[in-house]
């Protein structure tokens, strides 16, 4: 007989599949978000540098302006006149200005408080007077002005500098003198043999005296203007001193000044004075076997011109034989590469 296994050993319940347990309320599966594509790391900018805060940048640089000292010459003789000059130059663009009016022989007063002046007790002469101004103006340029003259546009000075700017060896700018109310041009007024039009424009052997600019560092290395002579031919000796050194004198007819066309023997001493200082001239700076023909051409030249005036004549040669028996100062005769330059320039100096 089989024995029969105790009914224990009941089959094993069938496993029971674990009840899901209620889940909370089944959210809605969430559709997977897009992964979001990993944005690359943001590398630290390396901490920019804070640049120094821009200041607005200003316009190109205003470059100064150029300095001119100004010297004016009075005897305080025509207030009016020379308040016109005054004003005219004033009213200068461009430029800086100093302007410096020396009393010869007058105490300047009742002048306007934009101008300095200088007193001088006795008369010193014209370019005694202009040497005395040179000195107390300021500026890098001068521009030696007369008590009559009077500049016709307002850019006028500014012109002359930018002429004198255009080659280093410039040391005179001349300008064209015109009278203002339309009377000839006197023909000493242009630095040319042939003075149709005005004169052709280029290097010169001399230059208006009385209205012209010049670069100090010339004027002043070559001594200035020559102090005895008072009156008459200063501008020459001058102009044959800077020549002589290497420097140019530019004569430009496009820049116009304007002068009364005064005869120049209203002076009472005004013969005596020039053929003293053309002697002058001569002995101060002209090879020794120079000096005697330009004393006889200028002897013979003034005798053809005054023969109908012999007391004119008298005076000047007066003149002529104190310019041959008083001192004549330095002596520095000019180089014959001068002569020669003076030569090609047109005005040989024997003329």
């Amino acid at each position: 007989m089989t024995d029969s296994k105790p009914s224990s050993e009941q089959a094993p319940a069938p496993e029971q599949a674990p009840t899901a347990r209620p889940s909370a309320t089944a959210q809605p599966e969430q559709t997977a978000q897009p992964e979001q594509t990993a944005q690359p790391k943001q590398t630290t900018q390396p901490k920019q540098t804070a640049q120094p805060k821009q200041t607005a940048q200003p316009g190109p640089t205003a470059q100064p302006k150029p300095t001119v000292g100004v010297v004016v010459l009075s005897m305080g003789e025509r207030l009016d006149v020379l308040a016109t000059a005054l004003n005219s130059v004033h009213a200068q663009q461009g430029v800086e200005l100093d302007i410096v009016v020396v009393g010869n022989g007058w105490q300047p007063t009742g002048l306007p408080d934009w101008v300095r002046t200088v007193y001088q007790p006795t008369n010193l002469g014209i370019p005694g007077g202009r040497n005395v101004g040179a000195k107390e103006a300021r500026g890098d340029y001068l521009f030696f002005y007369d008590d009559d003259a009077t500049l016709p546009r307002t850019d006028t000075l500014a012109r002359m500098v930018a002429e004198m700017d255009q080659d280093p060896r410039n040391a005179v700018i001349g300008p064209r003198g015109q009278d203002p109310t339309g009377k000839p041009t006197p023909r000493r007024w242009i630095p040319r043999l042939n003075v149709k039009n005005g004169g052709k424009a280029g290097p010169a052997t001399w230059f208006l005296e009385g209205i012209h600019l010049s670069r100090r560092i010339a004027f002043e290395q070559v001594g200035g203007w020559p102090d005895d002579f008072f009156f008459g031919h200063e501008g020459i000796d001058l102009a044959w001193r800077l020549i002589d050194a290497g420097w140019l004198i530019q004569y430009v007819p496009s820049i116009v000044v304007n002068h009364p066309a005064t005869p120049d023997n209203r002076h009472p001493r005004y013969l005596a004075y020039t053929a003293r200082n053309r002697v002058w001239v001569a002995r101060r700076n002209l090879p020794a076997p120079l000096v005697p023909i330009y004393l006889a051409d200028w002897a013979a030249i003034t005798v053809l011109r005054g023969r109908r005036n012999p007391q004119d004549l008298k005076v000047w040669f007066n003149g002529f034989r104190d310019g041959l028996r008083q001192p004549a100062g330095p002596r520095r005769p000019i180089s014959w590469r001068t002569v020669a330059e003076l030569t090609r320039l047109g005005r040989p100096p024997v003329l």
